[in-house]
């Protein structure tokens, strides 16, 4: 009998499907949308909140529901009952960014009992996500598999933090949210010294913190990149765009000099995945197009013009 696994996050689901397990995936959260092939597997949860909001709106809404204790998303009991799953993969890093742990141990021990398993990743830096990969791996009997897939994803972060090294370090801020302000933390300022820059807002491994304008002043980055969490190209660039409309995010330097991009985050940097590679790659094409833009995916990016 083989196993039927649920993904309650998009990153669990890339690291299923990188171990070879989209067969054995017989639920995913609302999010989850690669693999195309998971597209139309039976959908878990669901927001509370109107998630296609400007993020202005979209933090109101969370707050509010913080604010009375709720969860900011909900879990389907009959559908994960049906499912009967027996292995859950969760996390326990961010009560915002899925199903809080306890909710989905509550929800689990209600439905389908004490025999489905549950593991919960907690990735803040890159060594938090090897391990996650690992866990993964050996709860689904593939420590193998699991230790061959975190092998390669580091060799070729090493090779890209080897074809950038003596080329200077450019200052970089990562806006993981625009209102109100806040810099990506966790595992991008890794990502960001591997890629040939500097991220000095925020250190490696911490939760990423609101700040004030004043703060992105006096760090004057020269390259200046948004990646909201969740938000595609799309509404990255809109969001950024607006943002530039200000006399005084005019003045930064990256402003100043055209070195302004919008990410696609939820696709890319926002999963703390396998594809946090190609995260690393498309801020190395953008930190240093003289040596590395041929790395660059496809629509991955948005250059941003005054």
């Amino acid at each position: 009998m083989s196993l039927r696994i649920v993904s309650l996050l998009p990153s669990a689901t890339e690291i299923l499907c990188a171990l070879g397990l989209r067969e054995s995936l017989v639920g995913v959260s609302h999010e989850c949308d690669f693999p195309q092939d998971v597209v139309g597997l039976p959908i878990v949860t669901a927001p509370k909140l109107d998630p296609t909001g400007s993020s202005g709106n979209i933090h109101r809404e969370v707050s509010n529901l913080t604010g009375q204790g709720l969860s900011v998303y909900e879990i389907d009991t009959g559908l994960l009952a049906e499912l009967a799953p027996d292995l859950i993969v969760t996390q326990d890093q961010c009560d915002v960014c899925a199903v809080s742990y306890d909710e989905v141990v509550a929800a689990t021990r209600e439905t389908v009992g004490l025999d489905t398993e549950i593991v919960s990743l907690s990735p803040r830096r890159l060594r938090d996500i090897w391990q996650d990969i690992d866990r993964v791996a050996t709860a689904t009997k593939l420590t193998e598999r699991g230790q061959s897939l975190v092998q390669s994803l580091r060799e070729r972060l090493e090779v890209l933090e080897t074809r950038t090294q003596g080329q200077g370090k450019p200052r970089v801020a990562c806006i993981e949210w625009f209102d109100p302000l806040m810099v990506a933390g966790n595992w991008v300022p890794e990502l960001v010294s591997i890629a040939g820059g500097s991220a000095d807002l925020v250190e490696p491994g911490a939760h990423s913190p609101w700040l004030e304008f004043a703060d992105l002043e006096r760090s004057s980055p020269e390259i200046l990149l948004a990646m909201p969490c969740g938000f595609d190209l799309e509404r990255s660039h809109a969001e950024m765009v607006e943002k530039l409309s200000d006399p005084g995010w005019q003045q930064l330097p990256a402003a100043r000099t055209g070195r302004v991009f919008a990410i696609d985050g939820n696709a890319y940097f926002n999963r703390p995945g396998p594809r946090l590679v190609e995260s690393a790659e498309i801020l190395a094409a953008l930190i240093h197009p003289e040596s590395c833009e041929d790395l660059l995916p496809p629509l991955s990016t948005r250059q941003v013009v005054l």
